[in-house]
């Protein structure tokens, strides 16, 4: 028998019915490379692509074994299971056929960390700003807690800037930093994916009407602050954003960015002893409805311009701005 080199494309001039048999392998048949075509020899396989078909066969009971030819590999199975290591093969290549899945991130992430860590020493700083004494804009002495914690009764009754300024609040020290630190990993990460002015405007959407929504399902004494409730509408986001974009590659596994999202809320949003799981739960609700609809203009009409950007970050910036003023003024 004529031996010729065996690379992608060139074929041993055998019949075409003994094409995939093995000199001093009688018996053995070769596995052709693509398992849609006529059961002939096409090309040889990849080292990974025949050991994993071999595995897959070993878990079929479907004897085989692979050797080494030229600068590939072939995977071999007896004559009398031929037929049935194709059919085995073709069904695990259609169960795995999008998997693992495709790339679904954007073309490229924003590259704005820096302003993302900027707005979060801003909220560091004002946090500052809330422990003196003393007046600002003729308004004082400033009780900060008093005229902007999201307290249920107060909202309910009209002080709708409450739902603002409370995401600015903290009790501590160590409820900002657990704020900042832990929320700062999603908010980064949602900056870049969305542009930074969409993320911040869902943020603050979130956190508004999570902070609305506990407001109405709690006594009218119940009283919250601080970022934490957009803090869990960041991973509500993240959550049905991936999820959006994972629809068209595996309707078996859409589940997964929503169990994700879900174990986070569990894990991060029902620890300690002042913990607010309310305001979290709805934060995350709303943030996952809000990232449904912001995937779905993404997707069709493309991530926001340069002054789309800039006119949401300006409409972000400015709503706790005109909330504070408010709230002052409430309090003369």
């Amino acid at each position: 028998m004529n031996v010729f080199p065996a690379f992608p494309g060139v074929r041993k001039p055998m019949d075409r019915n003994t094409e995939c048999m093995r000199e001093g392998a009688e018996g053995w048949r070769q596995v052709p490379s693509d398992l849609d075509a006529e059961p002939v020899c096409s090309s040889i396989l990849s080292r990974r692509r025949a050991t994993l078909w071999a595995l897959v066969l070993e878990s079929r009971s479907v004897p085989n074994r692979i050797e080494q030819e030229g600068l590939g590999w072939v995977l071999l199975v007896p004559e009398n299971s031929f037929h049935a290591a194709l059919t085995e093969l073709r069904l695990y290549e259609e169960e795995n056929r999008n998997w693992p899945p495709r790339d679904t991130q954007p073309d490229h992430l924003v590259e704005n960390t820096l302003s993302t860590l900027s707005v979060l020493l801003l909220l560091a700083t004002f946090f500052n700003i809330t422990r003196l004494d003393g007046s600002i804009f003729g308004y004082g002495p400033v009780d900060w807690m008093k005229l902007g914690s999201a307290q249920a009764g107060k909202i309910m009754a009209g002080q709708w800037w409450r739902t603002v300024t409370a995401l600015t609040l903290h009790s501590g020290v160590l409820h900002l930093l657990g704020n900042i630190t832990i929320g700062g990993v999603f908010i980064v990460f949602l900056c870049r994916d969305l542009g930074g002015g969409l993320a911040w405007l869902l943020l603050l959407l979130s956190g508004v009407l999570g902070t609305l929504a506990n407001a109405w399902f709690h006594p009218p004494y119940h009283t919250s602050v601080g970022a934490s409730t957009l803090v869990f509408g960041a991973v509500g986001i993240l959550g049905s954003i991936r999820l959006f974009r994972v629809r068209r590659w595996s309707r078996k596994r859409w589940f997964i960015p929503v169990a994700g999202a879900l174990a986070l809320l569990a894990i991060l949003g029902t620890e300690g002893e002042n913990t607010d799981i309310g305001a979290h739960l709805f934060g995350f609700v709303f943030g996952f409805l809000l990232g449904l609809a912001a995937a779905y203009f993404v997707e069709k009409l493309g991530r926001p311009g340069p002054r789309g950007n800039a006119c949401m970050a300006f409409c972000a910036a400015v709503v706790p701005v005109v909330a504070w003023w408010a709230a002052l003024i409430s309090g003369r």
